[in-house]
């Protein structure tokens, strides 16, 4: 096996490392000194850093001034957005620029891919469905009515929904099928109410009331929003990825130099025990993180399906992320719960992404369903 990245994967990462370099995650805004949400829009300053940098446009073919690069590519730039608590929408717009390009017609694409690669437009998705525990697919019904499609339905918790220009929703269609539909946000029929996220962020309860759209704002092509989901749940792996790495770091540090009775905390067993724990479940983060990507990217047929991976990958990032905010507060004592150290709005994050896309229970179950349906030996 070959673990190393590509000198395209590894420039990818060193540009973002460069972008994120100027983010100081004790200067995010914490949910716990916030009434509602933390602020009204993103980062509007990273996310223009970001376009100058052409990290929006990573996924995308040269022909809509992309890079061509892949899943793999992606997570390693997430991976650092995470580690500085990047108040972006990164992973949301990344994941539909290149669903859009590989399965949208080519009106959609030919107006939109090049303008959301610089930037100038930005997308989210509406993945949590109605309930957070029923597919997203189901929350919303989209039917013909002669050559525009009528979307009826509500999808919550979508992020970032106030701030971008377009939505991307999974609807059920005909029953048996699902399409994707961009939805401007302002247009007639959409409605979006305010929700929090664990991490103080403003979300989108999101009304689709006979909303009207073209045919060429509909994605039919069988694959999309399984492609679409896959893609951000293993967004979101390495976005606990990065999380988790640099709380580990973070920990490293203060029972480095933090003393009890004349010595480091870092050198007492029981710390250096729950440390080791928790390097565990990095490494357990990052090696199904890298074959879920890898599975992604490059459709390499396996015993069972790329969501087997996938499904691996959300469970350890759900689990291990977890423990690894857990240990740290732990570790760190009451300093840990201090609102001017960045600690604590890690561990807000860290629920967030615990839960995002379903917690590691839900994706055990489709784990369980994958390998009833695929007997193996």
């Amino acid at each position: 096996m070959d673990f190393s990245f590509t000198e395209e994967q590894q420039a990818a990462a060193e540009a973002a490392r460069g972008v994120f370099a100027g983010v100081a995650p004790d200067a995010v805004p914490s949910p716990a000194l916030a009434q509602g949400a933390v602020a009204e829009d993103f980062d509007r300053a990273l996310w223009a850093r970001l376009a100058d940098a052409d990290l929006l446009s990573l996924l995308l073919a040269e022909e809509h001034g992309g890079a061509g690069l892949d899943a793999v590519a992606l997570c390693l730039v997430l991976r650092e957005a995470a580690g500085v608590l990047a108040r972006v929408p990164l992973l949301e717009h990344s994941a539909a620029l290149a669903v859009l390009q590989a399965y949208g017609g080519q009106e959609l694409r030919s107006g939109l891919l090049a303008r959301a690669g610089r930037g100038e437009a930005v997308l989210t998705v509406a993945a949590h469905g109605r309930t957070g525990h029923d597919p997203a697919e189901l929350a919303v019904t989209a039917r013909r009515d002669g050559a525009e499609w009528v979307l009826e339905g509500v999808q919550t918790a979508v992020p970032w929904a106030f701030d971008v220009d377009l939505l991307v929703v999974p609807a059920s269609a005909d029953g048996d099928r699902t399409v994707l539909a961009v939805v401007p946000p302002g247009q007639a029929g959409v409605g979006l109410a305010e929700q929090y996220s664990t991490s103080g962020e403003r979300l989108g309860e999101v009304r689709l009331d006979g909303a009207r759209l073209g045919g060429r704002d509909v994605v039919e092509a069988a694959g999309a929003w399984e492609r679409l989901r896959e893609l951000l749940t293993v967004g979101t792996c390495a976005l606990a990825l990065g999380l988790g790495t640099r709380v580990l770091r973070m920990t490293s540090e203060y029972t480095g130099r933090r003393e009890q009775f004349g010595h480091p905390l870092a050198t007492f067993q029981a710390v250096a025990v729950q440390a080791a724990d928790r390097y565990i479940d990095v490494r357990a983060m990052e090696v199904t993180l890298w074959q879920a990507a890898w599975r992604i990217a490059t459709q390499a047929q396996g015993a069972l399906p790329v969501a087997r991976d996938v499904a691996v990958a959300k469970i350890w990032a759900s689990e291990g992320v977890r423990r690894i905010v857990q240990t740290a507060q732990h570790l760190h004592g009451g300093f840990g719960a201090d609102v001017d150290y960045p600690l604590h709005r890690y561990h807000a994050w860290a629920k967030q992404l615990e839960l995002a896309l379903g917690p590691a229970a839900a994706h055990e179950e489709a784990l369980g369903d994958l390998l009833a349906a695929h007997q193996l030996g």
